[in-house]
């Protein structure tokens, strides 16, 4: 069955698309509003913000991956749209840091509702299994080249525009997105089998904590988080204060970081053909640990310049699309195809937990010790994020003809380009 064929699933794909690309350039002008309204607290501003998504997705995300069979899902999935695009409309009127807080926890809130109930859909709409797998692989690659171009597109629109005329595009995108959602047949939901929805929430926790190979992507998504929030929260901060640089350089910058993805996602396809998840993950999160560790070392001695911060940002770049890139097979071989939406869903939440822990620290200890405490204490962090995925992943699996274990499916040998939602 060809994937793209299919109607409803071509424009459901479309509508997730430009919805992603919406939420990517809302995060870079978001960081330049900050800056905007708070000079050099935009840090503070940035990591509060962004820890109010993080509480938005942590909560939300689970329970509405359990409601979402009691719900009409297309009419759901119109109106998370149409108040996204509302609230990224309004957020370049904001005068207050507040009215920031309030705007994003409503974007984030009805984001964090949209992801689980997506993944919820495609089984109904995509019912061949092959076709289903391609299916949530589609899925995870339009995450990962979102995270990869938007930094891009920001910075090519920001040379010609303003960052708030950003806010009108993404609205507009996110409108379009709603348009496509109405136009999709969408069945009903099939109810599932739990009396209690937290039941079913708590379900892909539950797998987590109890498959050794889910408990070292725990771990893992900690040393990526702790890399992460030094690109996402300090770079506003590092490279209008610290470089000089203007908002355009800001973007550019964030770019970089996505090079690092593109230069990884160009050559795993390859390597994961032959070589297993596990280690290639945990060469990322090496490579994440040596990033934080020079950020450190460049910034106690004064040596973080334009081309050394250009460099360790895309080195981290490359070592988040190591680790981040092979987890969605990984979570698809450790559970079976009705526990997918599930697991996918507590991997949304546990990923975001960790943001929760990372970003509050780049922001306001950033703001307030500077980067060399701060970077200091999330290299830490990812060092000991690092070492749990080594402890809790054991290096000797099943190998894929082996008879599968009662919890513990064995890892493929092969992969395609996915990224955890």
């Amino acid at each position: 069955m060809r994937l793209f064929a299919l109607r409803d699933y071509r424009r459901l794909f479309g509508a997730q698309v430009i919805a992603l690309f919406g939420t990517g350039l809302t995060t870079v002008a978001l960081g330049l509003l900050a800056y905007d309204l708070a000079g050099p607290r935009a840090g503070v501003v940035l990591s509060t913000a962004l820890t109010v998504k993080m509480v938005m997705y942590v909560i939300i995300a689970p329970l509405a991956a359990a409601y979402v069979d009691r719900l009409p899902r297309r009419t759901f999935l119109f109106l998370l749209d149409v108040v996204r695009g509302l609230v990224v409309l309004a957020l370049p009127l904001v005068t207050e840091v507040w009215h920031v807080y309030l705007l994003i926890g409503l974007l984030q809130a009805s984001s964090a509702a949209f992801t689980p109930t997506f993944q919820a859909v495609i089984p109904d709409i995509v019912t061949d299994e092959s076709a289903y797998t391609r299916a949530l692989s589609a899925s995870q690659v339009a995450s990962t080249m979102e995270s990869l171009l938007s930094p891009v597109l920001a910075a090519v629109a920001l040379t010609f525009l303003s960052f708030d005329r950003l806010f009108l595009g993404t609205s507009a995108g996110f409108l379009v997105s709603a348009v496509l959602v109405l136009s999709t047949r969408i069945p009903d939901a099939r109810p599932s089998g739990h009396t209690r929805a937290w039941d079913k929430a708590a379900d892909g926790v539950r797998t987590f904590l109890r498959t050794p190979r889910l408990r070292g992507v725990t771990a893992l998504n900690l040393v990526v988080a702790s890399a992460g929030s030094i690109v996402v929260v300090n770079t506003v901060n590092h490279v209008r204060d610290g470089l000089g640089g203007s908002q355009a350089d800001v973007a550019w910058m964030l770019a970089a970081s996505g090079t690092g993805t593109l230069l990884a996602a160009l050559v795993l396809p390859r390597v994961l053909d032959r070589v297993a998840a596990r280690p290639v993950m945990l060469t990322g999160a090496g490579v994440l640990v040596a990033g934080t560790t020079a950020a450190v070392s460049l910034s106690a001695t004064g040596l973080l310049t334009r081309t050394a911060t250009a460099t360790v940002w895309t080195a981290i770049g490359v070592g988040m699309a190591l680790v981040i890139t092979p987890t969605g097979t990984v979570i698809r071989a450790s559970v079976g195809r009705n526990a997918i939406p599930a697991a996918f869903a507590a991997q949304f939440s546990l990923s975001h937990l960790a943001w929760l822990i990372t970003y509050p620290l780049a922001g306001w200890l950033g703001t307030t010790a500077g980067f060399t405490v701060t970077w200091t204490v999330l290299a830490a962090l990812a060092t000991t994020g690092a070492a749990g995925a080594l402890l809790l992943w054991p290096r000797h699996e099943p190998r894929p003809t082996a008879p599968v274990p009662a919890r513990h499916t064995p890892a493929p040998a092969r992969s395609s380009l996915t990224k955890a939602a």
